[in-house]
């Protein structure tokens, strides 16, 4: 009895060995393959990060009506969307609205998509539009504020359509539909220019506000988004909040920010010249000479050639404006669907020679001289510079040194800003040093449009105006508008000389192609992707 009594405890002992082996196998194996699982998890996330860090300095709010912060402005586009937008090419990208018909020359009815609700849920309604433009219309500092000055009357027709009167017509005003649309249900009952629901409004966007805090703004997928086919790899973006441009840079430096824009011409000297990709980004604003096609000398069209020809753009830009221009030729943004440029050299010292010959100009002890009405005449231009612009001034200064080594004399005429406007409203001059912020629409009417700049009349060019104001049709605007370049080249009423720029600083942590213009910079977001 007493020996059955071990052979029992024996094999009980036997059994839970045998049952402890077995379960520190089980143990063994499940940890492998949770630290399986979690390397994989961890390359999955280096070579497809979900998260994206931007920064903003000196921030004021993240509501786009009152901001005055064009950093603000540039990443409310990730939250907030127009009733009509812009694409990568300058093309009109239908958001909120679904149609926009011009029915008279100062009114349109604009039809609203109706699967389009709030992040929280709300439906987005006519009512929202109606009560963006009157806040808009409010405040007259709002970068938005020109968009809607024209308007006069908007009447609510139902939940999804509105009618939009002007107090007169504006060509192309589909364009200034562009302001981001903020929701008239959420500010209901509140002071909307000083509530704290400004601190993280309800959007429609792509992304939506999910925390925020005095140093970070976390943006997060949007859920209830109405563009479900435009899926992103970035599904959270934490926006860090600096006092000063300084503190951003060096966070961006240090590895802490995935992309950054500057306008600085000596970022180098703060972010150093290593660890990030460089884009550049062509700006609105359009420097120029204007040239009074019915002055004495620049009404021939052979004298206005050689004065191109005897410009090194390049060289104005290099001694004057500096390395946050590039050469520009024609008023509307490169890479506009609307015209292809060509790769033209108009700085042809030679050419000038063939321009001025053909017109009975002769060079003599190095000027440009013309004999007729029984006496010599010297090719002389006037150019008009505002006085207060030191930077046009030099310019000036650089292309009245060019034209002279050339043999064409030239004047500058330092005007104060009263003399300057003179000169501009009456085109009292020879040549104009000009710059012009581009309007979002492609209206060339300030060049070549009635009273333009240059006194310039060609009928052709005034019926494609006519027709480009009231035409839809992308193909046939694209022709008209190649042809208005081409004349543009040929009969050169204008020189065009410098665009700026804004440079895009992308950490190279950040995988995925930049495709960007002045009007948004987020048009791949939906490819990129983090490395970390």
């Amino acid at each position: 009895m007493r020996n059955n009594f071990f052979g029992y405890i024996f094999i009980v002992f036997i059994v839970i060995i045998l049952g402890f082996a077995i379960y520190m196998v089980k143990v063994k194996n499940k940890s492998n393959e949770e630290n399986n699982t979690s390397k994989s998890a961890v390359v999955g996330e280096v070579e497809k990060g979900k998260e994206l860090t931007l920064a903003i300095s000196n921030f004021d709010s993240i509501n786009p009506i009152i901001t005055s912060n064009k950093k603000v402005q540039d990443i409310d586009r990730l939250v907030y969307e127009p009733l009509i937008g812009i694409t990568e090419d300058y093309k009109l990208d239908y958001v909120l609205a679904k149609e926009c018909a011009k029915t008279s020359g100062n009114t349109y009815i604009i039809k609203l998509r109706q699967a389009v609700k709030w992040s929280d849920g709300t439906k987005f309604t006519s009512d929202d539009v109606k009560f963006t433009i009157d806040k808009l219309k409010e405040n007259s500092n709002s970068v938005y504020s020109k968009n809607v000055s024209s308007i006069q009357e908007v009447d609510i027709i139902d939940n999804y359509t509105l009618k939009i009167i002007l107090s007169s017509e504006v060509k192309h005003f589909e364009y200034y539909l562009n302001f981001p649309i903020l929701s008239n249900s959420y500010y209901a009952d509140t002071d909307f220019w000083n509530t704290d629901k400004n601190k993280a409004p309800t959007t429609t966007g792509r992304y939506k506000i999910s925390e925020v805090s005095h140093s970070t703004i976390i943006l997060e997928k949007n859920g209830n988004w109405w563009n479900k086919e435009r899926s992103s790899n970035i599904e959270k973006i934490t926006i860090n909040l600096y006092s000063t441009v300084a503190e951003m840079y060096n966070a961006f430096k240090m590895g802490n920010i995935s992309l950054i824009t500057t306008e600085n011409p000596s970022y180098q000297n703060y972010v150093g010249t290593i660890g990030y990709d460089l884009s550049e980004i062509e700006g609105r604003e359009y420097v120029f000479l204007a040239l009074n096609t019915n002055s004495r000398f620049l009404s021939d069209v052979n004298v206005r050639k050689a004065v191109r020809a005897c410009l090194n753009k390049q060289d104005v830009i290099n001694n004057s404006y500096g390395n946050m221009y590039s050469i520009s030729d024609f008023p509307l943004n490169k890479g506009s669907y609307l015209v292809e440029e060509k790769d033209n050299n108009y700085n042809n010292y030679d050419e000038k020679w063939n321009f001025l010959s053909s017109s009975g100009w002769y060079e003599k002890n190095g000027t440009w001289q013309k004999y007729e009405n029984y006496k010599t005449t010297t090719l002389e231009l006037n150019l008009v510079v505002r006085a207060s612009n030191g930077t046009r001034c030099r310019a000036a200064e650089n292309i009245k040194n060019q034209l002279q080594w050339q043999g064409i004399i030239v004047n500058i005429i330092y005007a104060d800003d009263n003399s300057y406007n003179s000169y501009l409203n009456n085109v009292n001059y020879d040549m104009m040093l000009c710059s012009i912020e581009q309007p979002i629409a492609p209206d060339l009417n300030t060049y070549f449009g009635y009273n333009n700049l240059a006194k310039y009349n060609n009928q052709e060019v005034n019926e494609i105006l006519n027709f480009v104001t009231n035409n839809t049709d992308e193909n046939e605007l694209k022709t008209k508008y190649q042809r208005l370049y081409d004349i543009y080249n040929e009969d050169v009423p204008y020189i065009g000389i410098a665009r700026n720029k804004t440079l895009v600083l992308k950490n190279t942590d950040l995988t995925g192609e930049i495709k960007a213009n002045w009007y948004s910079m987020f048009y791949n977001i939906g490819e990129w992707y983090t490395r970390k």
